[in-house]
């Protein structure tokens, strides 16, 4: 019994001590996203660039390439607001027309801030080293289904 006690309090501190440390939802916390990150998704290759910090906002631009042609572009940003982060973007196509009205917008808040992640509702950023990360974004399809879509970039 002395040992079962034992060996659960050693598997509790272990799980504890695994749990990442909330960070507060500043720009700065962020900073390792920035960069020029290369990919591949939806059978084509994806480029990612976003800027440091400046401005109390992080600015991206998104381009997915399939057979030599540009399929669509984003443009990202995230930007502190009431005390949170907000990521929010629009979408063109390879001919720069919008896929939002004009003043739409596709947003994500955060949910959580740990050092490797950038949790946002929809969008989750995760950093697994400083030349690499992973982005893991809900994507709906034409029946409503969501799928949980991961895109790997590397410096």
């Amino acid at each position: 019994m002395k040992y079962l006690l034992l060996l659960l309090l050693f598997s509790t501190s272990i799980c504890f001590s695994q749990t990442e440390k909330t960070l507060a939802p500043k720009l700065q916390n962020i900073a390792w996203i920035s960069g020029n990150w290369k990919g591949e998704a939806f059978g084509g290759k994806t480029e990612e660039n976003w800027s440091k910090p400046s401005g109390g906002s992080m600015m991206a631009t998104f381009k997915l390439i399939d057979k030599n042609e540009v399929v669509f572009y984003e443009i990202e940003i995230i930007r502190e607001i009431e005390n949170s982060l907000l990521l929010q973007l629009k979408h063109f196509g390879n001919d720069l027309k919008g896929w939002e009205t004009k003043d739409e917008t596709v947003d994500f808040p955060l949910i959580k801030l740990t050092s490797t992640k950038a949790i946002f509702k929809g969008m989750t950023f995760e950093k697994v080293n400083d030349n690499e990360m992973n982005v893991y974004v809900d994507i709906k399809d034409e029946n409503g289904n969501i799928e949980n879509v991961k895109f790997n970039y590397k410096k």
